[in-house]
């Protein structure tokens, strides 16, 4: 079967998070892509990263019309959703709570604090349904959210003598398949905030990825200049 170009670019861009990740070094980045993009058949572009599976998931068929696998705070959310909740509430007086890393918070999660703070860490969380309320109460006290930048979060809640708002938003669209959650809730003299922002890993994939698509950039224009074009017309100089 005959491969097309959007196909190459897919094969490509995983070989990109392959080098980003550790996966590949950039000699074999470099072989590979040049690969990708002379390839003209599925059984070419295959061999290209069947050794490089996706984290939790499989790398898909060259031949399928879905699209290169997510990775990090983004990735797969529809297996993110559903189970069990691990924490359905929190609460904190004279004192803490955090609840952060891998954990499934329910459909409805109630926080609250007083003369203390709480942090609610959504990252790489997992969700009981598609749908999640989250009710911050906080007097004389704080509670700060943090989510990614591709989930859809929806900021309700009122302060009194506070704040409730949203705060550092990082570049980022919300996932059209990604959970739906409505932090809501009131603020007495205290304040309620709420961030968008990657992890500090996904934040060094990312700059790794594009400073790994800049270094191939620079390759195919260093492996342009030095072409058939410029052979050819250095033979001429020397005649």
């Amino acid at each position: 079967m005959r491969a097309s170009d959007a196909e190459r670019e897919r094969i490509a861009e995983l070989l990109r998070e392959a080098v980003a990740e550790g996966r590949l070094d950039m000699d074999e980045f470099d072989q590979r892509l040049e690969t990708t993009y002379k390839a003209r058949t599925h059984g070419e572009l295959e061999p290209l990263v069947q050794d490089l599976p996706a984290p939790g998931s499989a790398v898909a068929p060259v031949g399928s019309s879905a699209p290169a696998p997510l990775r990090g705070s983004a990735a797969n959310w529809p297996a993110r959703i559903g189970g069990n909740a691990t924490s359905k509430g929190a609460f904190a007086l004279w004192g803490g709570f955090n609840r952060k890393g891998r954990w499934t918070v329910g459909r409805m999660f109630t926080a609250f604090a007083m003369w203390g703070g709480g942090e609610i860490d959504l990252r790489e969380a997992n969700f009981e349904g598609r749908e999640t309320v989250i009710r911050c109460v906080t007097i004389m006290g704080g509670i700060h959210v943090t989510a990614p930048p591709e989930l859809n979060v929806d900021v309700r809640g009122i302060g009194i003598m506070g704040g409730f708002g949203e705060g550092s938003n990082e570049e980022g669209e919300p996932a059209p398949d990604a959970p739906y959650v409505r932090i809501t809730g009131f603020a007495l003299m205290g304040g309620v905030g709420v961030d968008r922002k990657r992890t500090k890993a996904e934040r060094r994939r990312l700059k790794e990825g594009k400073e790994a698509k800049e270094a191939e950039l620079e390759a195919r224009r260093r492996r342009g200049l030095e072409g058939p074009d410029s052979g050819a017309a250095g033979g001429r100089k020397e005649l």
